[in-house]
């Protein structure tokens, strides 16, 4: 009786010892990459379109502690070239970023790098880096095919099509599309009182490019011309097609910057940086016709002075709406009613200056805000009843962070 006592004992504890190995496993399976704004390299970049060029040192690491939140730093990938936005594939192999300059070769344009993703450690390998298609690439998206890049160039004006070749290299653009219409107004028509937030509205500025959840239609937003457009998309041959109606305005001025689609995929919420607003849109995915039902401030009731919006996220239960506001230096919090209509909850100062854009981790759980002028990433926990952040205590030091993006090695693709 003994000996089945003991090796009862002994099983419990090879049990309790696999359980906690596994535990600890899992918690440095999952990385966060933070894409800064970064000074040039010599005799790589002698110049690039973000100016003055940024405290970062390019992609920074990081080891995340599932429980807590807290971010370790394990090492970074050197760039001169302001790798402000990163996307991941769905396999969790490839990382890929929109580097934020104007010197390709010759010529002036921006660039995209591939990178391969060494799952012990989390770093970074180089595949190739290839043209963008337009200057002051600002933004990368995944197209739901898994074959192609979508990338916006900020400074271009213009956006692009990138195919994804089977080694996770990059090919070169097979499809540019350039903005046109008319700039609208430095004065945006919802501006708060008392406004100087005049950014954009000097020329064409394609700031954000995304598809659809279905990848039949992409949408991008050109800041300058305030507009959302929509292309149809031939995924053979990665072509944007034009579409019918090809897109919808915003008010003149008020500049379209990011939006982001409910879970349900019927609505879609855009975030104006210098009208500071959030617009409700309903969306009909057998057209890709937007129609606009709602426009409420970003910001506090009252609120006057000059702000300039950044980031909008819906939570991933589809409950709230999260709107960044810079000079402000919050992030604002709605409901979400029943039939998408939002309400003014609340808002959480982002322990940081000029909150450029904030992310939440897999589980929805934590929320991390890139404060670029701070150099800082702050860490919120999510309350999923209320919809509020409280602050954890914790900042990660980085030279103006951009975005934070996380790859989840503990999550099967």
């Amino acid at each position: 009786m003994p000996h089945i006592v003991n090796r009862f004992m002994l099983g419990l504890f090879v049990l309790s010892w696999l359980t906690t190995a596994r535990s600890e496993l899992v918690a440095e399976d999952l990385f966060a990459y933070v894409g800064t704004f970064s000074a040039p390299l010599r005799d790589v970049l002698p110049t690039q379109v973000d100016l003055p060029p940024g405290n970062g040192r390019g992609i920074h690491i990081f080891k995340v502690n599932r429980e807590t939140g807290a971010l370790v730093a394990v090492g970074d990938y050197e760039m001169g070239t302001s790798p402000s936005c990163l996307a991941v594939s769905a396999d969790q192999r490839r990382l890929y970023s929109a580097n934020e300059t104007d010197r390709f070769g010759a010529s002036k344009e921006g660039t995209v790098s591939a990178f391969e993703i060494e799952r012990s450690s989390g770093k970074l390998k180089l595949l190739n880096t290839v043209r963008s298609g337009g200057a002051g690439p600002t933004y990368v998206s995944i197209h739901p095919s898994k074959k192609f890049l979508l990338v916006a160039n900020y400074f271009g004006g213009s956006v692009a099509v990138l195919p994804m070749l089977p080694d996770g290299r990059l090919g070169e653009p097979s499809d540019t599309k350039n903005d046109e219409g008319k700039i609208g107004p430095t004065k945006a028509i919802n501006a708060p009182p008392g406004s100087f937030a005049f950014s954009g509205h000097d020329r064409t500025h394609a700031h954000m490019i995304e598809s659809d959840p279905s990848g039949k239609f992409v949408l991008h937003v050109d800041l300058g011309l305030d507009r959302i457009f929509v292309w149809r998309f031939d995924d053979k041959q990665g072509k944007l097609l034009a579409n019918d109606p090809p897109g919808i305005s915003l008010p003149p001025g008020d500049g379209p910057r990011h939006f982001h689609f409910h879970p349900n995929g019927r609505w879609l919420y855009s975030i104006q940086e210098e009208g500071s607003t959030v617009v409700l849109f309903d969306y009909d995915a057998e057209t890709g016709r937007l129609t606009g039902r709602q426009t409420l401030s970003t910001l506090p009731p009252g609120f006057a002075g000059s702000n300039f919006c950044s980031e909008i996220l819906v939570s991933r239960d589809g409950k709230f709406v999260y709107a960044g506001n810079r000079l402000h230096d919050s992030i604002g919090i709605f409901s979400v009613g029943s039939k998408g209509e939002l309400k003014y909850v609340g808002e959480e100062w982002t322990r940081g200056n000029y909150p450029r854009s904030f992310s939440f981790d897999p589980t929805g759980r934590f929320l991390y805000c890139c404060n670029q002028r701070g150099d800082n990433v702050a860490v919120f926990k999510v309350n999923r009843d209320t919809g509020g952040l409280d602050f954890t205590g914790q900042y990660v030091p980085v030279g103006n962070p951009s975005m934070v993006l996380f790859v989840d090695f503990g999550k099967e693709p």
